[in-house]
């Protein structure tokens, strides 16, 4: 029982923060993202009867039980979906850039979910890949769909899950450029800092109170391809959540000092006429938003203050690829 994947990781425009249920990934707030082209993963899964434990081979490098705990945790999950107890042997790879400091789990879980799917013959339809993604990673429910795609918060195991806003972007060339800032494993993970953050946060009420507004504006954007409140709203969102975190307790933040400079530098070229937004996710890592025809302009920009080889450029990418055939050569 053979089933093969690739997925696309996405970039959230309005961001999840923040867990409803930890067992079932059910977020307190929706979110909507765009999937990027650049950086994908592949994995392979085979249930075998001949395998007496699971196994995770990720970039070639055999995982151990801590580093291989959520693809374990998976796949008891899917095994139970589709009524067996037969052990597998999942083989990943992650193509993102080496230094790009990019969470890989939205790509990674989404492909295997699709590939456990295809393995194990179950629903394939994108509602079904989507809450199998979810249980992985909340971030991998979007994966599935190719261009922007919303996460619909729901209340159970049934409803949440993630739908197309829009898959077809030929209209409207965009484009994404990452200034990484740092790619070492932070000191807060994403998931500690979301907890801490809804727990004791004196600013967190105001995210939710607020998260409906900015929805409902970046929905009318990406139908309207009306980059300017896309990328305000997107930029109000992604402070937003990053000041939650100063109101935590203790307090924290993901920002370095480089992360200001990029935040200015996309400022200082708004300001001389030059449409671009900055996101950041749970990390110091910026994010740019701009439109392809602005593309030149804005590298010659960063590459004055950025080395080049901490500038990434990516386009939106496609939505999941299942394989069901393979060539035993």
């Amino acid at each position: 029982m053979e089933g093969q994947a690739r997925a696309y990781t996405n970039i959230a425009l309005i961001k999840y923060w923040g867990k409803k249920d930890q067992v079932l990934m059910i977020p307190q707030n929706n979110s909507i993202s765009l999937t990027l082209d650049a950086f994908y993963s592949e994995t392979r899964v085979t249930f075998d009867s001949h395998l007496t434990t699971d196994q995770f081979i990720l970039n070639d490098v055999l995982q151990d039980e801590k580093h291989g705990k959520k693809v374990f945790q998976f796949l008891d999950l899917m095994r139970q979906h589709a009524g067996i107890t037969t052990k597998a042997q999942v083989i990943s790879e992650n193509h993102v850039p080496t230094a790009a400091g990019l969470a890989s789990s939205a790509s990674g879980m989404a492909a295997l979910a699709g590939a456990c799917a295809v393995a194990l013959d179950l629903p394939q339809d994108a509602v079904s890949l989507s809450r199998f993604a979810r249980r992985g990673s909340g971030s991998a429910s979007r994966s599935i769909y190719g261009g922007f795609a919303e996460w619909q918060k729901g209340t159970d195991d049934t409803n949440s899950y993630a739908v197309s806003l829009k898959e077809d972007l030929s209209a409207w060339p965009l484009a994404m450029v990452f200034l990484l800032v740092d790619s070492q494993e932070k000191k807060i993970s994403s998931r500690d800092g979301m907890q801490r953050t809804v727990d004791t946060s004196v600013f967190y009420p105001g995210w939710l109170a607020t998260i409906e507004k900015d929805l409902t504006d970046m929905r009318q954007g990406i139908a309207t391809n009306d980059f300017e409140l896309v990328g305000q709203t997107m930029e109000r969102n992604t402070m937003k959540m990053h000041a939650t975190v100063l109101g935590a307790v203790p307090p924290f933040t993901y920002w370095q000092p480089d992360s200001l400079k990029a935040m200015q530098l996309v400022q200082e070229q708004r300001a001389q006429g030059l449409p671009c937004y900055f996101t950041m996710d749970a990390g110091p890592n910026v994010k740019v938003l701009l439109q392809q025809e602005n593309l030149k302009a804005f590298l010659g920009a960063a590459r004055k203050t950025f080395p080049e080889d901490k500038i990434v450029v990516a386009f939106p990418g496609k939505g999941i690829q299942l394989v069901k055939e393979f060539n035993h050569d």
